[in-house]
């Protein structure tokens, strides 16, 4: 059974009948927004606390930009954008101008890269923990995973561009009026 909630995070992180980790409780989102809950192992009464868990899922909807955000971003020039489709989709459909392509089953990975490694992997500088970023797919499901990923290692000031490449084609390239 799931349970979400910010109230159940906020227990889940106190003192708990039983205490310590170990086999049994719960195991528990520590990312921001609307966050997660489960059983944990076998349950041997009370809940128990969980250290280093993470989910890979939760956001918080401040995390998300618009189209017009991140159109006034790129020009300012004062962010990384990530897109987190595979090659094959950006050589097939296209691409927003100034991103970085790093597939999503690359970005933990990326993300802990020596800086100089990166920047030879993927031909620009790699983004600090300080800096904005961006994360951005063909409609936001993968994107949204992509910042999870980025908030636990770290990433404080990362977001996601929900509307993805679909959303920006449609502003980009609306369909013509005959």
């Amino acid at each position: 059974m799931w349970a979400r909630g910010l109230g159940l995070l906020l227990l889940l992180r106190g003192a708990a009948p039983g205490g310590g980790g170990g086999g049994g409780g719960l195991e528990a989102c520590r990312a921001p927004g609307s966050c997660w809950a489960r059983p944990r192992g076998p349950s041997r009464g009370g809940l128990k606390t969980v250290k280093g868990s993470s989910c890979h899922l939760c956001t918080d909807v401040s995390q998300s930009i618009t189209y017009q955000e991140l159109k006034d971003l790129l020009h300012s020039k004062t962010t990384v954008l990530i897109d987190v489709r595979e090659v094959w989709e950006l050589k097939d459909h296209g691409r927003i101008p100034g991103s970085i392509n790093i597939p999503l089953a690359e970005v933990a990975e990326a993300l802990q890269m020596n800086p100089s490694d990166f920047k030879d992997k993927y031909r620009q500088a790699m983004p600090s923990k300080s800096d904005r970023v961006v994360f951005s797919c063909l409609a936001g499901v993968r994107s949204k995973q992509a910042l999870a990923t980025a908030l636990s290692l770290g990433f404080k000031s990362a977001q996601h561009y929900p509307g993805g490449w679909k959303e920006w084609t449609s502003y980009e390239f609306p369909p013509k009026n005959e």
